[in-house]
């Protein structure tokens, strides 16, 4: 078997190739998918046994880019790929949350998915590719699954639902969203949007999902052609004990219901729960209990799952007691961290996140530097979620793929609401959520203290976002169905799905859904965003009491950064013959100054403690970057003194001569009489601009003059001093070494120029 492919073709004719039995074929199973340039190595290995007592599927899926993909050295000392970077691990978890549900609910064989970038095209990117990559591999497999399943990114350009549109046209595009499903079901959605209706949403999923559809026939029909595909590995993984299980739902079940419908706090409800699950312990021979605690804590796990979804279907009322659509109670402090640039809490529940934000200037922005996406960003949000929220015990370690997953929602959420394209705010924002207590969306009160603590910043939002965590809870046989708004942890776990919506007043802004069963129809899905979109209207209103819009100003701490432009020729001034010049303005004015250029322009940031030294940066800048004006006075310096008069620099780099008879209406023999010196500041006026560009200054057209005063004889024109530049103004060399002041090399200045 070599090289057996299967492709079928984009809505816009591009075409894509599954192949398999080529590569990596001591694999379980291993396939290549290739669209234009861009080509994806999936390879899935699984052991034979689980480990005993093992209830859970061990899944270990991980993606990476290799840099040569692309034509690139990785950065770093090391030059090779190290640790998979936040975007790595973020699509890992899409293909991760679309293949875990369909393992068999009793096979816990360790089983790991990796998926390889070696091939990149700019273009067309991996990620909506890393699922179809995946599921292929698993689908040429003998190892059990439920799939296939693929993945693919929606856009809207132009008003039209794009599949998989390129990197160019996603330029234009309005919802940029990730959509995995099955033949028959949508299992994980995740995505940001400019504010879209509910009604999009839907026609987003559709979309996706016809498209879905074929992909997965053709996994379909390349497994067809593979031997090793079928049959599926047989397995035993679990040890059963009827009567047991028979025994554990006899005894526990009404007492775990009336726990349930005590509608008592998370903790007081687990310990209780507990007590339940010992007490059936000591009723089991103590010889037994060692052997059967895993098998018993298995179906106890059950017979939770069944009483409390039983107790919403049929009661229609919740774990803490409230309604289906009920918001828990909602607090809020802003200010609260009193050196922090802006900060809040917001509390809703027994869910609580603690948001400082921080402005800083354009040398703070995030560089990314992957094999594919490259640049830089303005948002950094960071989410911490600390063992002690949830009352447990943990050892510290790196930031992991939850936080990272949560964080890049919320940073979803909230990135097209901060006036970045406003050139009156050019900072660059970190937002760090540290979740202090948890029971059901973290990532939910993450985005609205985001938007709490950037209004106590001073920042100036186009609209304010909320966001909520929907459930469902389904009974397959009956039809019966409840949908669960602001779901607290337990009925996450215990539900069919958990949606995350985040937006404004106007539309939905980001989103991540999660599908644990089969089907799911189009009018629950309407249903289910007609309700969100109610729970985040709610929400809004109660952050709108809170603090109704952004502060007048920032506070006194945050870097004030103003923002100038001078034309491009003037930035080699600026910064100077090795970075002189901005260095020791920088220094002087205690200032931090970034210039980028754009266009014909460079664009200046220029940020200090206040707006005093900022003001005494744009005096420097606008005085190098001057175009001397005729018959306006200057505060000039006397740079050279001659026996005809004195050179004055009337701006940096810029200056004119004030011959000896325009220093007084006193007639002046000598220069030694007129009293002045090199250093001295003197008020001239500039009274001539001569078609060479050479600048003539007057110092005593600003004194009054004598009554009666007549003009003295003209005086012989002075010889040109030795050593001059040869541009006729008598004044010595330029300076040698380094650019002139507009950055071209020295020789072509303007008259009048040192």
């Amino acid at each position: 078997m070599l090289g057996i492919s299967q492709t079928f073709t984009l809505g816009d004719g591009r075409e894509v190739t599954i192949e398999t039995g080529k590569l990596a074929k001591q694999a379980d199973g291993s396939a290549v998918v290739k669209m234009g340039d861009t080509m994806l190595l999936a390879t899935v290995c699984c052991k034979k046994d689980a480990v005993e007592n093992t209830d859970f599927m061990p899944l270990q899926v991980e993606y990476q880019e290799k840099y040569g993909a692309v034509g690139r050295f990785p950065g770093g000392f090391f030059k090779r790929e190290g640790r998979p970077s936040e975007y790595e691990i973020l699509i890992a978890r899409l293909v991760d949350r679309a293949l875990r549900p369909l393992f068999p609910d009793n096979f816990h064989a360790e089983t790991q998915v990796l998926v390889t970038l070696i091939s990149g095209d700019r273009n067309n990117l991996p990620d909506a590719y890393a699922g179809l990559a995946a599921s292929a591999a698993l689908s040429v497999s003998n190892i059990p699954w439920n799939g296939p399943i693929s993945e693919v990114r929606v856009g809207r350009i132009d008003g039209k639902m794009v599949i998989n549109p390129t990197v160019e046209e996603m330029q234009n595009s309005d919802i940029d969203m990730i959509v995995a499903a099955t033949m028959d079901n949508i299992m994980m959605v995740e995505g940001e949007m400019n504010e879209i209706s509910e009604a999009d949403m839907v026609e987003a999923l559709n979309t996706a999902h016809a498209a879905i559809k074929v992909q997965c026939q053709a996994q379909l029909d390349l497994a067809a052609k593979v031997e090793k595909a079928n049959p599926k590995r047989e397995y035993c993984h679990e040890t059963n004990d009827d009567e047991l299980r028979e025994r554990v739902n006899k005894e526990t079940y009404d007492k775990v219901y009336a726990i349930a419908k005590s509608f008592m706090g998370k903790q007081e409800r687990n310990d209780a729960f507990d007590k339940v699950l010992e007490e059936f312990m000591e009723t089991i021979p103590e010889e037994e209990r060692e052997e059967k605690k895993y098998m018993v804590a298995r179906y106890y796990h059950d017979v939770q799952y069944h009483a409390m979804r039983n107790m919403i279907l049929n009661e229609r009322i919740r774990l803490d007691g409230r309604k289906l659509d009920e918001i828990r109670p909602i607090w809020i402090e802003t200010g609260y961290l009193p050196s922090a640039h802006g900060s809040a809490i917001f509390t809703r529940g027994e869910t609580q996140s603690l948001m400082s934000c921080t402005l800083g200037t354009k040398l703070d922005e995030q560089t990314i530097d992957g094999a594919i996406v490259e640049g830089s960003s303005r948002f950094i949000l960071h989410y911490n979620f600390p063992p002690f929220s949830v009352g447990e015990v943990k050892p510290i370690r790196s930031t992991g793929r939850r936080e990272i997953g949560h964080g890049n929602l919320a940073h979803r959420a909230l990135k097209p609401m901060i006036p970045f394209d406003d050139p009156s705010f050019p900072y660059t924002v970190r937002l760090v959520s540290d979740i202090l207590e948890s029971n059901g969306s973290s990532s939910m009160a993450t985005v609205c203290a985001g938007t709490l603590a950037l209004y106590d910043c001073g920042v100036k939002m186009k609209k304010p976002v909320s966001g909520i965590a929907m459930g469902l809870i389904t009974d397959e046989k009956t039809g019966n169905y409840a949908i669960l708004s602001d779901i607290l942890g337990d009925e996450d776990h215990l539900g069919d799905m958990d949606f995350k919506v985040c937006g404004t007043a106007d539309g939905i802004t980001a989103c991540q859904m999660d599908i644990k069963i089969n089907g799911l129809s189009a009018e629950t899905m309407a249903e289910a965003l007609e309700q969100a979109r109610k729970g985040r209207m709610y929400i809004l209103g109660k952050m709108h009491e809170a603090i109704p819009e952004p502060r007048e100003d920032y506070r006194p701490f945050v870097p004030r950064i103003v923002q100038i432009q001078i034309p491009r020729d003037f930035i080699g001034a600026v910064i100077g013959p090795g970075g002189k010049v901005i260095q020791e303005m920088q220094r002087e004015t205690n200032t931090v100054i970034n210039i980028e250029e754009v266009g014909d322009f460079g664009i200046i940031d220029i940020a200090a403690p206040n707006l005093d030294n900022i003001n005494a940066a744009i005096e420097r800048i606008n005085r190098i970057t001057e175009v001397p004006e005729l018959d306006k006075v200057y505060d000039g310096v006397v740079k050279t003194i001659q026996p005809f008069g004195a050179f004055v620099e009337i701006i940096p780099g810029t200056d004119g001569l004030l011959h000896i008879s325009e220093i007084s209406w006193k007639r002046l023999d000598t220069m030694e009489e007129s009293g002045i010196n090199v250093g001295d500041h003197i008020q001239v006026k500039l009274i001539e601009i001569d078609d060479k560009g050479k600048l003539r200054l007057s110092h005593r057209v600003l004194e009054e003059k004598p009554e009666g005063y007549k003009e003295p004889a003209a005086r012989p024109r002075p010889p040109r001093r030795e050593g001059g530049n040869g541009n006729g103004n008598g004044h010595g060399p330029r300076h040698e070494g380094g650019p002139r002041r507009d950055g071209a090399p020295r020789g072509g200045a303007p008259r009048g120029r040192r």
